[in-house]
Parts: structure tokens; C-alpha cells; sequence
């Protein structure tokens, strides 16, 4: 269902490498927190509880099922529901 660009395979994964695919699909599909970017990609936040909890910030392209970068975002704030 996923793809993955050659940036996040070759580049985000060869510097990040505990951060795990699964993870990053995983904050996708829940889509609890989401944002579109002015360049039209998608930001997606998701707590990871196996990494103490911390949200882990995917980037998509437009089409919201291409991964294009991943990182752990210490910025974040869980917006109150």
C-alpha cells in the first residue's frame, strides 16, 4: 500500500536507521494529527510507544502514501481534543 521515495530509502533510513517502517505507516494510517504543507505534501504525527513515547513526525508527497522523510519531533505538542 506504502511507497517510499529514494530520498527516505537511500537517505532518512542511512542516517536514522532505529526509525522503523512500520512506525512511519503505522502514524500514516492512524492520521491522528495531520497538516498540509504549502508545497503540498503532508506532515503526520504519531506517539511511538516503543521509543518512549515520542511523536514521530512522517512527511508524504501530495498523494498521502509516499513517504518522503521521518523524524523523531521533539517540537511537538499534542494539540487537546
Amino acid at each position: 500500500m506504502f511507497k517510499y521515495t529514494s530520498y527516505f530509502e537511500n537517505d532518512v533510513l542511512a542516517k536514522r536507521p532505529y526509525i522503523k517502517k512500520e512506525w512511519c505507516e503505522e502514524v500514516v494510517s492512524s492520521r491522528d494529527f495531520v497538516e498540509e504543507q504549502p508545497d503540498g505534501r503532508f506532515r503526520f504525527w504519531g506517539q511511538i510507544t516503543e521509543y518512549a513515547n515520542r511523536y514521530l513526525r512522517v512527511v508524504t508527497l501530495s498523494d498521502q502514501i509516499t513517504i518522503h522523510n521521518a523524524f523523531f519531533d521533539r517540537g511537538f505538542k499534542e494539540i487537546k481534543k
